[in-house]
């Protein structure tokens, strides 16, 4: 079932605290960003840039032309994966560390850092080596994929360095600082061939997936408005005080609060309704525990389908009990956390919208775990496209162009 943002779902939670509080810098403040959801709802649970640009933007050496398909890039599968872990500053790093180490088919070989003890607190954890100059990492034509983990206001130039090495590439949410950045991401990305996907893991729940499927059947009939909601209390919290500090400074992260974690639910959205025409928002600071840094705010979308949507994001709810809701003209659903998924649907049978839906596709594996498989030569039809997180880039830049102009703002 549906577990909310910021969080990672797994029944092993425990064990997995254990593991991570001793292999890698990891506080109480993480794990209530990974686990409060789940914590709070068990029926829910499942499973200084310049010396930066000196180090990443000289000449980048590139492992070889790649002009077959994508197919071409897995590796043996008699060797284990070589990956190297590219920047260890975002919240979900601990999380991925411990789905890589978790993985026979995968050796990291190499961290990246330009904080030294951040760097060395990852490699100790992933038994690998620190580099102290990303281009031995591109240089390298062992390494297949690099997990890039890194401030978002370096994502540009690490992404398009490992894109001319013809290195495959995840990296966390968001893409990127502004629209223009992020689709010189995906258009390097694409002209690499390489493969791509990015921590969208909403896309995973058995929830999402089944009311991704009736909408794509036309269960709802005319569908007139949908809602995305995504909330927690980090900043009311002081999540962000030590480790996570440079997550509550828009000018390193690109985005506060509501574009933190409104740009999964906006991913949902556009996932399941098509592109933005529009979009106009109220973005505010509430506590002024991380000084300008935005803390809440509330979006309003057109669709280019006509459909219009609202998005809530933020860090100062206590509850966030509704993340999804959808109204058409033969059918309605959203998901309540502590009910499940209510649907009506005149187009279903039982879907009568009291009983909660019981029925579910299977839960998709972790994006991380998608990634490795792909990069294993697997099929995998489900990873996020670097287009797809350029467009949702675009979007929220124009959501804090709206607020700031009280305008609708149409996005790049």
């Amino acid at each position: 079932m549906f577990t909310g943002d910021g969080q990672e779902r797994h029944l092993a939670t425990t064990p997995i605290f254990v593991l991570l509080s001793k292999e890698f810098s990891l506080g109480k403040i993480v794990l209530q960003h990974e686990y409060a959801m789940t914590a709070k709802n068990p029926q829910f649970q499942t499973l200084p840039r310049r010396q930066f640009l000196k180090q990443a933007g000289h000449a980048v050496v590139a492992t070889a032309a790649l002009s077959g398909p994508l197919s071409v890039l897995a590796q043996d599968n008699s060797a284990p994966l070589v990956f190297a872990l590219v920047g260890a500053a975002h919240i979900h790093t601990p999380n991925y560390i411990r789905i890589l180490k978790g993985r026979p088919d995968v050796k990291v070989k190499y961290v990246w850092d330009h904080d030294p003890a951040r760097a060395q607190a990852a490699a100790k954890a992933l038994g690998a080596q620190v580099v102290d100059d990303p281009r031995v990492i591109w240089a390298d034509p062992a390494v297949k994929a690099v997990v890039i983990c890194s401030e978002t206001n370096l994502h540009r130039d690490l992404v398009l360095a490992a894109a001319q090495a013809g290195k495959n590439v995840f990296a966390e949410k968001p893409m990127g600082i502004t629209a223009q950045d992020s689709y010189a991401m995906a258009d390097a990305l694409e002209k690499a061939r390489v493969l791509f996907t990015t921590g969208y893991f909403m896309r995973t729940d058995p929830a999402i997936l089944f009311l991704k499927q009736q909408v794509d059947k036309g269960a709802f009939g005319k569908i007139t408005r949908v809602r995305g909601s995504n909330c927690h209390n980090g900043s009311l919290g002081r999540w962000f005080d030590t480790d996570w500090r440079w997550m509550a400074d828009p000018k390193i992260a690109g985005v506060g609060g509501f574009g933190d974690l409104g740009t999964h639910s906006l991913d949902i959205l556009m996932w399941m309704f098509g592109g933005v025409s529009a979009i106009t928002a109220d973005i505010k600071v509430v506590t002024g525990n991380y000084g300008d840094c935005d803390e809440s705010g509330e979006a309003l979308i057109k669709f280019k389908n006509g459909i219009t949507g609202t998005l809530g994001a933020g860090w100062v709810d206590v509850a966030d009990p509704v993340p999804l809701l959808i109204s058409g003209t033969e059918g309605h659903a959203y998901i309540d956390k502590n009910l499940g998924v209510l649907f009506a649907s005149k187009n279903v049978e039982g879907a009568d919208g009291k009983t909660p839906w019981r029925s579910f596709p299977a839960r998709l594996p972790e994006p991380m775990d998608q990634f490795v498989d792909a990069v294993s030569g697997k099929n995998v039809t489900t990873l996020v496209t670097p287009r797809e997180a350029a467009a949702r880039v675009a979007v929220m830049e124009a959501a804090y162009k709206g607020a700031r102009e009280q305008a609708w703002e149409q996005p790049a």
